[in-house]
C-alpha cells in the first residue's frame, strides 16, 4: 500500500494524523483521492444532504492600518489621503440594507488603524445593538483586536476581549491567520505578529465565551511542512478549548483559501484551484475536531466553489453582499442568493440558511423560489 493511501485509510479508520502524514498529504498529486476520503469524512459528520449558507455582509469600516502586509491592495498607511473611516450612520445604514434582504450577519473588518480609540468600537457596538438588537456582529479579526490592547490604556487582552462582548460582539473571524507559522509571516507582514500573537487572541475569544473562525491562505511561497503546522496549530488550539470546557466551542468552522497578488505588493503566481481543492480536502481529514468546512467561492469562484463541496466543504459561506479587501486585488466575484441556491442544487444537496452559530433558519426544497433577487454590490 502506498504512503497516501496508508495515511487516508488511517484517517478514515478514525486516527489522528500527525505531522509527517500532514506534510506528505501536501506533497502528493492525488488530489481526487484524498477529495474522496474528505467527502466520506464530510457525510459522517453531516449525514444529511445539506449545504448550509449565511446571508451576510462585510462592512470594511476603516481602511488606514499601520501593519502595511506585502499582500494587502486594500490598506492604506495613516495621513494617507485615500484613508477612511465610514461615519456611524453609514455602518448603520448599510446593517439596515443587510436585514432588510433577509441577513442575520455582519462581518465587520478593517485596517489597523492607530487613531481609533479603544472607546471607539465599544461605542459603536452598543449603538448597533440598540438599533439592531438581533443582528450577530462576527468582527474584527485578532490583529485589529491587539491594536485595541494598545490603545486601550492599560487593559489586559482577556479585558478587551470581555468588554467588547459586553458592548456586543458576538463572534470573532479568523482574519488575519495566513500561514500559522513564523517563518512565512515574517516575510509577508512583518509588524502583524507571530502567528501565538493571533491563537492568544483565538484562545482567550474562547475562555470568555465567544466563537470563532479558523482560516488559512495558501500560496506565498510556504513550505508544505508550515500548511501541515498551521492544521496541527488550529487542531491543538481546540482540543484545549474542548478539554476546558469552555461555553464556547471554539473554532466552528475552518475556511482555506488562496492568496490573491494582483495589486499587491508580491508578485506571485496565483495558487492553483487544484492547489486549493487539496488544501480543503486535508484540512477537512485532519481537523477531526471542528466541525465545518467553508468553501471560499469569492476567491475562488462560484464553480470552483461548487466543486468544494464534492472536497470537504459543507458550507458555502456567506453571501458576501459588500467585500472590499479581497476586490481591491482585483477578484470579484458577485453571487446572489438565487445563485447559491442553483450552485449548491446542482451539486445534488439540498441549500439551507443558517445563522453564524450554524444553527438552521431556513431549508429550501426544489418547489421554493429565492429569499430576494438581491444581487451583491461591492
Amino acid at each position: 500500500m502506498q504512503q497516501v493511501d496508508r495515511i487516508l485509510d488511517k484517517a478514515l479508520q478514525g486516527e489522528r494524523l500527525g505531522l509527517e502524514d500532514v506534510v506528505a498529504l501536501f506533497e502528493s498529486d492525488e488530489i481526487e483521492k484524498m477529495g474522496h476520503v474528505a467527502n466520506q469524512l464530510t457525510e459522517r459528520r453531516h449525514p444529511e444532504p445539506i449545504t448550509t449558507f449565511v446571508v451576510g455582509r462585510n462592512i470594511n469600516y476603516t481602511n488606514v492600518c499601520d501593519v502595511y502586509c506585502r499582500f494587502c491592495a486594500f490598506y492604506r498607511a495613516p495621513g494617507s489621503a485615500e484613508g477612511y473611516v465610514l461615519p456611524d450612520e453609514v455602518i448603520l445604514q448599510k446593517i439596515k440594507e443587510t436585514m432588510d434582504v433577509g441577513g442575520t450577519e455582519i462581518l465587520m473588518q478593517g485596517g489597523v488603524n492607530p487613531n481609533l480609540p479603544f472607546t471607539y468600537y465599544t461605542d459603536l457596538l452598543r449603538k448597533i445593538k440598540q438599533n439592531f438588537p438581533s443582528i450577530t456582529m462576527h468582527s474584527f479579526s485578532p490583529a485589529e483586536i491587539h491594536k485595541m490592547v494598545t490603545v486601550s490604556d492599560g487593559l489586559t487582552l482577556e479585558q478587551v476581549m470581555r468588554e467588547l462582548n459586553r458592548a456586543g460582539l458576538d463572534s470573532l473571524p479568523g482574519g488575519g491567520g495566513e500561514i500559522l507559522d513564523d517563518r512565512t509571516r515574517r516575510k509577508i507582514s512583518r509588524l502583524k505578529g507571530s502567528w501565538t500573537d493571533w491563537m492568544d487572541v483565538m484562545k482567550t475569544a474562547h475562555r470568555v465565551g465567544m466563537n470563532t473562525t479558523a482560516t488559512m491562505v495558501i500560496g506565498f511561497g510556504e513550505e508544505m511542512e508550515e500548511r501541515a503546522l498551521h492544521l496541527l496549530r488550529v487542531r491543538d488550539a481546540q482540543d484545549e478549548c474542548i478539554a476546558n470546557g469552555y461555553d464556547s466551542k471554539g473554532f466552528l468552522a475552518f475556511i482555506p483559501w488562496t492568496f490573491q497578488p494582483e495589486n499587491t505588493n508580491m508578485k506571485r503566481e496565483k495558487a492553483t484551484p487544484e492547489e486549493y481543492l487539496k488544501t480543503v480536502a486535508i484540512s477537512r481529514i485532519t481537523l477531526d475536531n471542528i466541525d465545518n468546512l467553508q468553501s471560499s467561492w469569492v476567491t475562488m469562484g462560484p464553480d470552483i466553489g461548487k466543486l468544494s463541496l464534492s472536497y470537504g466543504c459543507n458550507d458555502f459561506g456567506s453571501t458576501m453582499i459588500e467585500e472590499n479587501v479581497v476586490s481591491a486585488a482585483g477578484t470579484t466575484h458577485k453571487v446572489n442568493i438565487e445563485s447559491i441556491l442553483r450552485l449548491i442544487r446542482e451539486t445534488g444537496r439540498i441549500p439551507a440558511q443558517r445563522d453564524t452559530k450554524y444553527n438552521i433558519l431556513k431549508v429550501y426544497d426544489e418547489s421554493e423560489h429565492a429569499l430576494n433577487d438581491f444581487v451583491m454590490q461591492n
